[in-house]
């Protein structure tokens, strides 16, 4: 048997966002009049990578001593990320060059985000998944809302390319979602996009970059 798919995490693993991410918290702090200092901004990058956005406002509710509930800072933390998307998002470099060997070596692709419904939806729009992935790009909501790390999202997108996990390449960027390939079964490679590497550490192939991969030396390793 050998590796027959890679997986694909969105935010911070084929599209650069994490400036996005750290403009809609300061954002959704600073309108309160707390202030977004650097010791803030580290800790809600440690804690807050790879997680849902709900789950994140939780999070950013309480290091930041908010009076608002976490569905008022949910609806406007969707909101700013939502407009700061339009504004600008881009693929991480490399990555549509690696895309290109993936699927000239016949490898079937797929995308396994937490992102939001109208995230995904404006990054097709803007970057056009589609043309890259077909119809395989899947978030939370085709798996009942079961974030990563849950495992759910990458089971359901193995199942739905016709594969077994153990068939699949994952590549993540965040602590949450290395957690939830493993333990779907899958290979993972954790790609250092955010220059913290302890988020991804407990990956199976660590790269700091998309050219770093070597698909042949992985695919001869599977099959021995």
């Amino acid at each position: 048997m050998k590796y027959k798919a890679i997986i694909f995490d969105m935010d911070g693993t084929i599209i650069d966002t994490e400036h996005i991410w750290r403009q809609a918290n300061r954002e959704l702090i600073t309108s309160r009049g707390v202030e977004f200092t650097p010791e803030l901004e580290a800790e809600l990058q440690q804690k807050l990578s790879g997680l849902s956005m709900k789950e994140c406002c939780r999070i950013i509710k309480e290091l930041a001593n908010l009076e608002d509930d976490v569905e008022t800072l949910y609806k406007e933390k969707s909101a700013n990320a939502d407009r700061l998307y339009e504004q600008g998002i881009k693929f991480i470099e490399g990555f549509l060059e690696f895309h290109q060997k993936v699927i000239g070596m016949n490898l079937k692709v797929g995308l396994a985000t937490n992102a939001t419904d109208q995230a995904v939806h404006i990054t097709n729009k803007k970057l056009d998944l589609e043309r890259l992935f077909g119809v395989h790009v899947y978030n939370t909501t085709h798996v009942n809302n079961q974030f990563k790390p849950h495992p759910a999202i990458y089971l359901h997108v193995a199942e739905q390319l016709g594969l077994k996990p153990e068939e699949c390449i994952a590549i993540e960027d965040s602590l949450h979602g290395v957690t939830s390939a493993i333990a779907a079964g899958m290979f993972c490679i954790g790609i250092n996009t955010s220059k913290k590497v302890e988020l991804i550490s407990h990956s199976h192939l660590i790269i700091d970059e998309y050219h770093e991969i070597d698909l042949h030396l992985l695919l001869e390793i599977k099959k021995s």
